[in-house]
């Protein structure tokens, strides 16, 4: 009985700094991303400012942007938005498509079940 206790300690004694080793070694600091850095570098920089403010310049400062003053960040959104409009390019429109945009012009002014069943005559009409 004596023998199974003392061996039951040993195995736990050697278990628990083996257990401890492995936890610490999982859980070892990771160096951070490059993005992580500027989120880091900007949410510091960003102190103090609330808001749409905050908002406006967290946006501007990811983006890698100079700083936009405090008094300009609504106008500076605008702004933003005007540069990411893209042109609209025209897509290649298969015939299923083509059918449909047809239709649906054909189809104006009606509504509800006289639609519905217009649009099924439309386009199962080859």
């Amino acid at each position: 009985m004596l023998k199974k206790t003392v061996m039951s300690l040993l195995c736990l004694s050697l278990a628990v700094p083996a257990l401890s080793f492995a936890e610490t070694a999982t859980h070892a600091v990771k160096p951070l991303t490059p993005h992580q850095e500027r989120m880091k570098t900007c949410n510091a920089d960003a102190k103090g400012k609330k808001g749409e403010e905050r908002k406006a310049f967290m946006k501007s400062c990811l983006k890698g942007e100079a700083a936009v003053p405090a008094a300009k960040a609504p106008e500076a959104k605008k702004v933003e938005e005007k540069k990411v409009e893209k042109p609209k390019t025209e897509k290649k429109l298969n015939s299923q498509q083509m059918r449909m945009k047809t239709c649906n012009a054909e189809a104006k002014g009606k509504k509800g079940a006289e639609r519905k069943a217009f649009m099924k005559s439309c386009l199962s009409n080859k």
